[in-house]
């Protein structure tokens, strides 16, 4: 590998990559090359293989795909946190809806890359990473930033009385059809109240509506 003046091989950042397309394995494969203060310490195609590598010494910097062919990289991701506790971990991904990138979070990762970025600009971000910085992709970060944007009012005043009792009970495990009967009204009422929920909340589904709530204090469990 092509080496900078002063960087040996035990100073370099050790990058471990899973990623299932072989294109860009070959083309970060080169940058790292390039880099001369990186070494590509291992990389594998698939969960199974990443999962495998957790038994070698721990890498600096995982680089991790989520969509991988026989499982989740959000998997990996949880169990190089554990055995690997001092590796930084990085997403890059095609995905980027805020459900993969609040999943990746929360399991550990502290950088998260759309698959638009180039393998040069990859390894820049990697020695950010490294350095201290949270490497986000600028439509991710819109994202994360508009979800932790506080609400125009009052949090116990987002939602109607109605609205919440109807937020409990879903926080709670009812069914719709258990709504109607505890509150005694039609089943489009509850469905109406339910719609108005996920826009004040901006979410889009009852596990989001649930976390979202939680967050917020809108509800007591």
């Amino acid at each position: 590998m092509n080496q900078q003046p002063g960087t040996d091989a035990a100073n370099r950042i050790r990058i471990v990559l899973v990623e299932d397309d072989a294109r860009f394995r070959a083309a970060f494969a080169a940058a790292i090359e390039a880099s001369g203060d990186l070494i590509l310490q291992a990389q594998a195609a698939s969960l199974r293989e990443g999962m495998a590598l957790l038994a070698s010494p721990p890498a600096d910097v995982l680089l991790v795909d989520l969509g991988l062919p026989d499982g989740s990289g959000v998997d990996l991701i949880k169990a190089t946190r554990s055995a690997w506790p001092v590796c930084d971990i990085m997403v890059s991904s095609v995905f980027g809806d805020e459900a993969h990138v609040l999943r990746s979070i929360e399991a550990g990762a502290v950088g998260y890359l759309l698959k638009d970025s180039e393998p040069v600009s990859i390894v820049d971000q990697i020695r950010s990473l490294r350095a201290g910085g949270s490497p986000i992709s600028p439509l991710i970060a819109r994202q994360v930033l508009s979800r932790l944007r506080p609400a125009a009012g009052p949090v116990d005043t987002i939602l109607s009385a109605r609205e919440n009792e109807v937020l409990v009970y879903i926080t709670k495990g009812f069914s719709y059809d258990d709504i109607v009967r505890l509150l005694q009204v039609s089943r489009p009422t509850v469905l109406t109240y339910v719609r108005r929920i996920y826009a004040k909340l901006q979410v889009n589904s009852k596990t989001e509506a649930v976390y979202e709530a939680r967050k917020l204090g809108l509800t007591r469990d």
